[in-house]
């Protein structure tokens, strides 16, 4: 292979790799990532937390954003100028259409709309007339959810007043005696409901032709809090309380990054995969789009688990390696015959460059065979055009041999027009 040859792979081999490393760095990951979570102090932003110090582990800073709840969480996701990237949304609260650019990873817990309310009201949607109760901040799911539940049982047109305050503000509201009930709409573990439920004066809730709501509203479930399992001695609850619970779905923009979607989807099994009051092991996350559809990324691990890579590598190693091979692979399948095929066609170009001329010298041929004489001053300067053209040809050292056989060939054409013979003989 000649010097020049040499020279044109070498750069072109340069300008692909930097092309493709080029590729590899602009589709790595982000180094961060930001999540909408819920009020600081609630469940939901406690276990963001929890997300934050998985994410940390593997090197991905993720950026918690409190919101007043799921509505809110909703708005920041839907536009792409707030960052927020992952969020909490309750389910029932969205859908396709509305949210065309979300995605879901999966549901992940159940969210119970607890009815709290002071001992010495009868636990009857009726004992409710005249009262004041908390229904939750403007923007949180759980008052969405309440306020339709109320219209669809009547119970809007009986309630003295409706008040916005937070699940904590309403549970020291409720405990002071300031207000007769809350509805509040959070997990188990919340510490709000822990405290409410051990709270004395305070009694939960059961939602009576619960079956029923559910047909109306099929993306809640009924569940059961046992009797007696928040004290057992004293028996409190004292008999099954009925709830009504959504599920909590951990939405994703459609765009953010397939590998920050696994890592999600990881924090999510190592979060939520634990038994509880209202789910069994294993039972969360689930491959359920309740709302949203869910990604592509999260049907691949809920079908085949974690990618190969890291399931046995450090995230970023991980991440890299797959991006090198989906990059590298596909380009040496197509580099690989184009470079084979390269030296024929950069061959075939040096060589036509000679062939050319041959072309030319052969019509000049043609025409001395016609006998003109008045010609050959003229066929003579196409000759010596022709061997200019030849002196000035520059082509590698390989096609010399093809460049002197040429010009001897021109001087033999020269000297039988200079006889008057005939080429052909």
């Amino acid at each position: 292979m000649d010097r020049y040859w040499r020279w044109f792979v070498f750069a072109a081999v340069v300008a692909i790799l930097l092309g493709a490393v080029a590729v590899i760095i602009e589709t790595l990951p982000p180094r961060t990532v930001v999540m909408a979570t819920g009020a600081e102090g609630g469940a939901n932003h406690e276990l963001g937390i929890r997300y934050r110090e998985i994410l940390a582990k593997a090197g991905v800073k993720l950026q918690l954003v409190p919101t007043t709840g799921s509505l809110e969480n909703l708005a920041r996701l839907r536009d792409p100028r707030s960052g927020v990237g992952v969020g909490f949304v309750q389910g029932g609260t969205t859908n396709k259409k509305e949210s065309p650019n979300l995605e879901s990873l999966g549901t992940i817990f159940y969210e119970p709309l607890w009815l709290f309310f002071r001992s010495g009201i009868a636990n009857n949607i009726q004992a409710l007339r005249g009262r004041r109760v908390s229904i939750g901040p403007e923007g949180s799911g759980g008052r969405a959810l309440a306020l339709d539940l109320a219209k669809r049982t009547k119970v809007d047109s009986i309630i003295g007043e409706w008040l916005d305050l937070s699940p904590t503000a309403a549970a020291e509201k409720l405990i002071a005696g300031e207000i007769d009930a809350a509805f509040i709409v959070t997990g188990w573990d919340s510490p709000v409901v822990q405290r409410l439920i051990n709270a004395k004066g305070i009694e939960i809730g059961s939602y009576q032709r619960a079956d029923a709501i559910v047909a109306y509203y099929p993306f809640l479930s009924k569940l059961v809090l046992p009797a007696g399992v928040v004290d057992m001695l004293e028996t409190r609850p004292p008999a099954d309380v009925v709830l009504l619970a959504p599920k909590a779905s951990l939405a994703v923009r459609s765009d953010l990054h397939p590998a920050v979607q696994h890592l999600l989807l990881t924090a999510a099994v190592e979060i939520h995969s634990q038994p509880g009051i209202f789910q069994k092991a294993g039972q969360f996350p689930a491959a359920e789009s309740i709302d949203l559809p869910l990604s592509d990324e999260a049907q691949r691990f809920y079908k085949n688990g974690r990618p190969f890579f890291e399931e046995h590598l450090p995230f970023w190693i991980a991440t890299l390696v797959e991006k090198v091979l989906v990059v590298f692979v596909p380009l040496l399948v197509v580099l690989y015959p184009a470079f084979k095929l390269l030296p024929q066609a950069y061959n075939w170009l040096m060589q036509s460059r000679i062939l050319r001329l041959y072309d030319e010298m052969r019509s000049i041929e043609s025409e001395m065979e016609t006998g003109l004489d008045h010609n050959r001053d003229a066929l003579n300067a196409k000759l010596d055009e022709l061997h200019d053209r030849a002196n000035q040809l520059r082509l590698p050292t390989t096609y010399a041999s093809a460049l002197y056989t040429l010009r001897s060939h021109l001087n033999i054409v020269r000297a039988r027009l200079s006889a008057g013979a005939d080429p052909t003989k």
